[in-house]
């Protein structure tokens, strides 16, 4: 079964096929489309911001979309930077801009009380405009110190206390069971046979 990923991110393309494998599915990423409508990602959470990008990718296309938004949220920074995680040091911001920034908003606040934890929504949605949504979280702390080559975004700064690593040490094959888009694909994978008889 074909699958249109909506997104052009490389890391979350190569990552979710490794956590697809063994189910038929065959993912397919937006570089394979070309003047794919910009959509503006202008929901309050990150379930309406994957609902939209589904929906549209799956009218352009014609085919079944497989969207999500995640993000992180540190408590102490009353959630930020949420929604605007890719975004929080502005449009065009690098990984390592938007962790200057986290840091720079922490630096104040102590070990104990920089909780956060990454959200996945995944959203699959076919043509005939019926969909299926799938949530998880991923419970961590942010650390000072860059820590770990794999993974991307806020991963070297996102400490898992009971792994005591940060997300970006771990290997691939362990984060993707534990992650927060890990534990959602989980759930997909999991309701996959019903979705598909619908």
């Amino acid at each position: 079964m074909k699958i249109v990923f909506a997104s052009g991110n490389e890391g979350k393309v190569k990552e979710i096929k490794e956590m697809l494998e063994g189910t038929g599915m065959e993912l397919v990423s937006l570089k394979d489309y070309p003047n794919v409508p910009v959509i503006v990602e202008d929901g309050h959470t990150f379930l309406e911001n994957a609902l939209k990008k589904a929906r549209i990718i799956s009218e352009f296309t014609g085919e079944t979309v497989l969207a999500d938004d995640s993000g992180l949220s540190v408590d102490a920074l009353g959630g930020e930077p949420g929604i605007y995680s890719a975004r929080y040091a502005g449009e065009k911001a690098t990984d390592d801009d938007n962790i200057n920034l986290l840091l720079f908003r922490l630096r104040n606040i102590p070990q104990e009380k920089r909780t956060a934890f990454f959200c996945c929504a995944l959203v699959l949605y076919k043509a005939n405009g019926s969909y299926d949504s799938f949530e998880s979280k991923w419970q961590g702390v942010i650390i000072d110190e860059r820590r770990g080559d794999n993974g991307f975004g806020y991963d070297p700064v996102f400490l898992v206390p009971e792994l005591k690593k940060t997300a970006a040490e771990l290997p691939p094959e362990i984060k993707n069971k534990v992650s927060h888009r890990g534990q959602a694909f989980a759930k997909l994978k999991k309701a996959l046979p019903e979705i598909l008889k619908k």
